[in-house]
């Protein structure tokens, strides 16, 4: 029996690579003769590097950068030295989980540690950048990326600016030649599943900007700041890209990327796992699909992991099921989308801390009380010959 397991991450609790680990720990321990491939996904935020590394067989690469607050640390990039491709995750350096809740601020964080592995990247000799959007602390259009690969921000007394959210509003001129020579003859894939505006009331402020700690005065501030900003690169370098699918991505990172980027793709980051590791190729040829993640509810069915996964499974006719750390509302639409059951993974009352803190093992267990049942016929065939 091929079982395809594919779960996103369970955040907070374990990677899509380690969720995939105990899942096999588990099914294996029901039967001994499953045979279990397996696939790490993931969305273009965390967990992206590792899922490509693990299914390449790449390396990490650890550099010194700035956290989303100016600070020293060290954070990785996936590197694939036969592709010469490098893996940058947006949350590695400039991510929302690098700070605690009071210092989450918006106006003072910025992309600069994530632009610095860029940098890195390109001085090792990366011909792609697979940049993944997605889990980042900042709403400053990307704009300190770019600073760290060379644009030059000015205000209107001619002075460079050190960027951040709440210099948005101070940019009155953009220099980008320095940048151009830098990333020259680099092709850029931007994994993202975000789909807002720039602006407006579905825009980067507005629909993330709270959740990345801003307040009614900080909204307001970065709004305009945001508007100003987009003016003066719309103005240098012709484009209008404010409306675009996807500009307000990752705090307004993807309205930068397709306004100073001259060639790029841009991919949903569960269709791009899933081209890399010839997926459907996998799951045509299985028995059964097994995903998963943290939470799974009715906005899930709208979404692009386990969901996007359940789609391939039903194309192929192939029974998908889903683990998941906590299920909630009504999922009567699940099987029209190919998934067939949400198991919840835990198995007594506890704490929602102690749920994340045990969740490889909650899943192990849950994906051998899985494979005991659904191997139950073929058991009881066995001890009737």
């Amino acid at each position: 029996m091929k079982i395809i397991v594919a779960p996103d991450s369970f955040k907070g609790s374990m990677s899509s690579a380690e969720a995939c680990e105990a899942v096999k720990q588990g099914l294996q321990a029901g039967s001994s003769t499953v045979d279990v491939q397996s696939i790490p996904m993931a969305d273009g935020g965390e967990g992206t590097v590792e899922a490509l590394m693990q299914m390449f067989d790449g390396e990490l690469i650890e550099e010194t950068v700035h956290d989303p607050l100016g600070r020293t640390m060290t954070a990785s990039y996936g590197w694939i030295p036969e592709e010469r491709m490098a893996v940058i995750e947006t949350a590695s350096a400039s991510g929302l989980p690098l700070l605690n809740e009071a210092e989450r601020n918006p106006l003072q964080a910025s992309t600069y540690g994530t632009g610095e592995l860029a940098e890195a990247a390109i001085e090792k000799g990366a011909e792609t950048i697979i940049l993944g959007l997605g889990g980042s602390a900042t709403v400053d259009a990307g704009s300190g990326f770019f600073q760290a690969l060379g644009v030059q921000y000015v205000d209107e007394d001619g002075n460079e600016l050190h960027m951040n959210g709440r210099e948005l509003g101070s940019v009155a001129d953009v220099k980008t030649d320095a940048f151009k020579q830098r990333v020259k003859g680099v092709e850029w894939r931007i994994a993202s599943d975000v789909s807002n505006p720039l602006l407006g009331k579905e825009g980067a402020v507005t629909i993330f900007g709270p959740q990345k700690g801003a307040g009614e005065s900080c909204l307001a501030e970065l709004e305009a700041g945001m508007a100003r900003y987009a003016a003066v690169i719309e103005q240098h370098t012709g484009r209008t890209a404010r409306d675009k699918h996807g500009s307000g991505a990752a705090g307004g990172f993807g309205f930068s990327l397709f306004s100073l980027l001259d060639e790029y793709h841009v991919e949903s980051g569960f269709e791009m796992i899933a081209e890399l590791g010839k997926l459907e190729e996998q799951i045509a040829g299985a028995d059964l699909v097994i995903t998963g993640e943290g939470k799974v509810d009715a906005q899930s069915l709208y979404g692009k992991g386990p969901i996007g996964l359940s789609r391939l499974a039903k194309k192929h006719q192939v029974p998908c099921v889903a683990f998941a750390g906590m299920v909630e509302g009504d999922l009567s639409e699940a099987e029209n989308e190919g998934l067939l059951a949400v198991l919840p993974i835990v198995d007594k009352p506890m704490t929602l801390k102690d749920a994340v803190g045990q969740g490889p093992e909650l899943l192990k267990h849950a994906a051998r009380r899985f494979m005991d049942v659904y191997t139950l016929d073929q058991r009881n065939g066995e001890r009737t010959k």
